[in-house]
């Protein structure tokens, strides 16, 4: 637009178009019986003026706000600023706005929260944090749909979207078995997390089909940091020197062990292959060497919550508990084991 000039308005578009304003309306915010040469011509006419509609007037016309609440315990961001992106990609941007709150994890914040957003008329609400284990619903009657991504809500009318992380375990463990290793440790956070306890579980179950158990009697519970990966290694070390491989249940975790296992003595992934979980970029690129991990798709999650809430707002909710598949991030830590060459076995390689 010209400086200096006024906006366009919907009268101007219909002019432009040869239609009455009505129908302008109707053309631009999908409404109506129109020929699609119509509605075709109306929207050329209001990009050649570069109309830009009223969020108040168009709130009214449909009795929607265009915006959606993004409620998350996550204030770290690790989690629920990649939901959000995938929020934000499905509920397009520019035509609905996402009001982002971070509740810390404090249940009288989280109400506040609620109470503000409901009081802004949003559409729906997302709910996420840096938990997947059940929680209560955020409320009772809500008026508008609610949709849990990153955590579940322990109600079953309620849709809750997690990463599936019993398959995210397997699928590490089976890439470690295709590399050829089969003395395969555990180290993970605490085992009153959810995610610990399926990942866990997905690793177990993986060995047991292939005939092996978990090296060290079992999974190694501790705590998500760096620290615990360090001290559970000289564990692992001492419990299973035959050791060959190590599943993490976090990036941070991995990036521990990998440093105990140099300071033992061994290297990665020569020795001992290591493969973490979350894809965490800045801690994944960063170990030495670049770690293998476990992804699981965020980006994409709140996607999904983003097309589910949408439909919850057109009519159509969801229900019940989802798993979202999780994929593997392939890097140095975990690069399959070279068969020894006639050259080393002290034989010569033929031409």
């Amino acid at each position: 637009m010209p400086p200096g000039k006024n906006p366009a308005t919907i009268s101007d578009v219909a002019r432009l178009a040869g239609v009455s304003p009505g129908t302008a309306s109707k053309a631009l915010n999908g409404r109506g019986a129109l020929s699609l040469s119509t509605v075709r011509r109306i929207q050329q006419a209001a990009e050649q003026l570069g109309y830009q509609p009223n969020a108040l007037a168009r709130g009214l016309l449909t009795g929607r706000s265009f915006t959606v609440g993004l409620i998350t315990t996550d204030s770290f961001g690790r989690f629920s600023i990649p939901v959000m992106q995938g929020a934000e990609d499905a509920l397009g941007p520019g035509r609905i706005s996402v009001f982002l709150c971070d509740s810390r994890d404090d249940l009288i914040r989280e109400q506040h929260y609620l109470s503000t957003l409901l009081e802004r008329r949003v559409d729906g609400i997302i709910v996420t944090g840096r938990r997947q284990d059940p929680r209560e619903p955020i409320g009772s009657d809500i008026p508008v749909p609610v949709v849990y991504a990153m955590t579940s809500s322990t109600s079953p009318r309620d849709l809750s979207l997690v990463p599936d992380d019993a398959e995210g375990g397997a699928i590490a463990v089976r890439h470690l078995l295709s590399t050829g290793r089969t003395r395969i440790g555990h180290v993970t956070g605490p085992m009153s997390f959810a995610a610990s306890r399926l990942r866990a579980q997905g690793a177990e179950q993986t060995l047991a089909d292939a005939g092996l158990e978990l090296a060290a009697g079992g999974a190694m519970y501790g705590e998500w940091t760096e620290e615990w990966g360090r001290q559970a290694t000289d564990g692992l070390l001492r419990a299973a020197p035959d050791l060959d491989a190590v599943f993490c249940g976090n990036d941070q975790i991995a990036r521990g062990v990998a440093d105990a296992v140099r300071e033992a003595g061994k290297r990665v992934p020569e020795d001992i292959a290591l493969v973490g979980f979350d894809n965490w970029e800045v801690i994944a690129a960063a170990c030495r060497p670049p770690l293998t991990t476990v992804d699981m798709n965020l980006r994409e999650l709140g996607r999904t919550a983003g097309e589910e809430l949408l439909s919850a707002i057109e009519g159509r909710p969801s229900s019940g508990l989802r798993r979202l598949p999780c994929s593997l991030v392939l890097r140095e830590s975990s690069r399959p084991r070279q068969a020894p060459t006639r050259q080393a076995e002290g034989q010569p390689v033929s031409a």
